[in-house]
């Protein structure tokens, strides 16, 4: 099932299927499944409650998250006289003004996992815990439909509960309806695979290696954004998550940047012309390309950065967390980053004005 409860940016949702069954009792406990929820750092480094809520009935029960000054996550939780106690530290990043927080777990199993990633960059921490308790169905209602209950700071974009061990690491940021064009003219994303082939500007020719997708909440760092035809050559419409970059090079952006190619992420075009938010969805999926240098593939006309893993292959536990885990280790890539400058919202929406005017 995955996603089964949803709060945020006007949106309070919970899966039918498992909440509004009446002979469903919600004192059960959920074994298995996720919590992730994205926040804004707090500007004057105060600490954070991101999300807080006790009950006394039918026996006492807690979870707590909370974000403190200096970088670090502390994740509270208690079920009866059972209480569980974890700290991730963090290293605090200037630059970087989100972060969202994955905490997993699967009583049988014996496992417990709490992660901080930043979605505009490759970095994640992640650590192992103890076998943290099962959380009651009717907290998960709870959090997502009596907010009046809970304790959630106002900087927090919005938490998402799946059933599931939701996967860390190197995240899809392409909906599967993107044209891209192969060897044999254009394609939808979503219908590639190993083994296909895509055209590159710089590369030629080059083999899909594996094509990973995700659904995800439509909220925060995973609201679609459309990037609208025919700004930076695009034929049509592309709707892409807001950290999607795009490669973007020509005689103005040497002119410009002094470099022959940028990077501008979708998010940084933002302003009702070269690109718009995409509301009324709870969730979408997305879908990306694993190509064996990192090269950028040409969709609708413009190029997009690949799925970039790094040195993934080498660090076998965290790759076993990611969408890539059943891919074996020896047949993964190693990516280099192209080293290009990655524009700031207000060069991107420069460049946007210069060329359509």
């Amino acid at each position: 099932m995955s996603w089964i409860a949803i709060s945020g940016q006007g949106q309070s949702w919970v899966c039918p299927a498992v909440f509004e069954q009446t002979s469903a009792p919600r004192d059960l406990l959920m074994a298995r499944g996720s919590v992730v929820i994205e926040t804004r750092l707090s500007p004057d480094g105060r600490p954070q409650t991101l999300l807080s809520y006790e009950r006394r009935h039918p026996w006492a029960g807690s979870i707590s998250f909370q974000a403190v000054p200096g970088g670090g996550i502390v994740l509270v939780m208690s079920q009866g006289e059972d209480v569980f106690h974890t700290v991730l530290a963090h290293r605090p990043d200037a630059r970087t003004d989100v972060l969202r927080v994955t905490f997993s777990w699967d009583s049988e199993a014996g496992f417990g996992r709490i992660a901080v990633e930043r979605p505009e960059s490759d970095a994640v921490m992640v650590q192992t815990t103890p076998p943290p308790p099962p959380l009651m169905i009717e907290d998960i209602y709870t959090l997502t439909r009596r907010p009046q209950l809970c304790e959630m700071d106002e900087d927090v974009v919005f938490f998402a509960v799946s059933d599931e061990i939701e996967p860390i690491g190197p995240m899809p940021l392409v909906t599967g309806q993107v044209p891209v064009l192969t060897a044999q003219g254009y394609r939808r994303l979503s219908t590639l695979h190993t083994g296909d082939t895509v055209r590159t500007r710089a590369n030629g020719i080059v083999p899909v290696l594996r094509r990973v997708s995700r659904r995800v909440p439509a909220l925060g760092s995973f609201q679609p954004v459309r990037l609208r035809a025919p700004y930076f050559g695009l034929q049509q419409d592309l709707v892409v998550a807001p950290h999607q970059r795009l490669v973007i090079g020509g005689t103005d952006v040497e002119y410009i940047f002094g470099r022959e190619a940028v990077l501008v992420p979708a998010v940084s075009l933002v302003n009702g012309f070269a690109a718009v938010y995409e509301s009324g969805h709870l969730t979408v999926r997305y879908h990306d390309l694993l190509l064996p240098g990192h090269e950028p593939f040409i969709a609708a006309g413009a190029e997009l950065e690949s799925l970039y893993i790094g040195r993934l292959r080498r660090r076998r536990a965290h790759l076993a967390q990611t969408l890539l885990a059943s891919c074996p280790s020896n047949l993964l890539p190693e990516h280099a980053r192209a080293g290009l400058k990655v524009l700031r919202p207000f060069e991107a929406i420069t460049l946007a004005e210069a060329r359509a005017a």
